[in-house]
């Protein structure tokens, strides 16, 4: 009997180590709230892909993918700007509704945090 109930245990206890392992990002990884408290330090930044915008008309062809709150709420924002665009294919398509992490420099634009991806390398989908 306590051979069985040490055994339930254990599976719950692997299931809840290994579910809440996917709601956080990897050791050394930061979340999209936390970025904001690393702004000047190269990093990693996990978060879900909430919204995208391809902003075609306006100066630099800006692609945002918005990170764990769709625009205007955004936590975090991954950049790509137009002369690296092609590099991604359709960045809207292929990272919406994702989990991703992306390394690279963090800033602070206008309150909000992110890092600009120059190249598809930086930015890592996540199986959920």
């Amino acid at each position: 009997m306590i051979g069985a109930r040490s055994r339930i245990i254990s599976i719950g206890l692997f299931f809840f180590l290994t579910a809440s392992s996917f709601a956080q990002p990897q050791a050394g990884h930061l979340t999209a709230a936390d970025a904001k408290n690393h702004v000047g330090e190269r990093a990693t930044v996990c978060g879900n892909v909430a919204s995208t915008h391809f902003a075609a008309r306006t100066k630099g062809s800006p692609t945002f993918l918005n990170l764990d709150e769709p625009y205007p709420k955004q936590i975090f924002i991954i950049l790509i700007w137009g002369s690296d665009r092609a590099k991604f294919g359709d960045p809207e398509a292929k990272y919406a509704n994702k989990k991703v992490c992306v390394t690279g420099l963090i800033k602070d634009y206008k309150g909000t945090s992110e890092v600009v991806a120059e190249q598809p390398s930086q930015i890592e989908i996540h199986v959920q």
